[in-house]
């Protein structure tokens, strides 16, 4: 919540100045970093979670969420090495 608030606040500063230096490519490359750093937090409480209470069920969920996550994470980070060669 607080990278999309910033994000947000940042947007909205660039959009009502107007300036011809307004960079969104800054704006979302922060974006997306504060989006990994998220996602690598969530799957560590998933596997926390996961230590906890180990079922069957749990461990299957936790497979698939951590798959989801890792290739989210995985492509989020391509494209912010796609703006950092920018």
């Amino acid at each position: 919540m607080y990278g999309g608030a910033i994000a947000t606040i940042k947007t909205l500063m660039a959009e009502f100045k107007r300036s011809a230096h307004s960079d969104y490519h800054e704006i979302r490359r922060d974006f997306t970093h504060k989006i990994i750093f998220v996602l690598d937090f969530l799957i560590a409480g998933d596997i926390l979670k996961s230590i906890v209470t180990p079922t069957h069920e749990e461990l299957i969920f936790l497979g698939a969420i951590v798959g989801i996550r890792s290739i989210l994470g995985y492509f989020l980070g391509k494209e912010l090495n796609e703006f950092d060669k920018k």
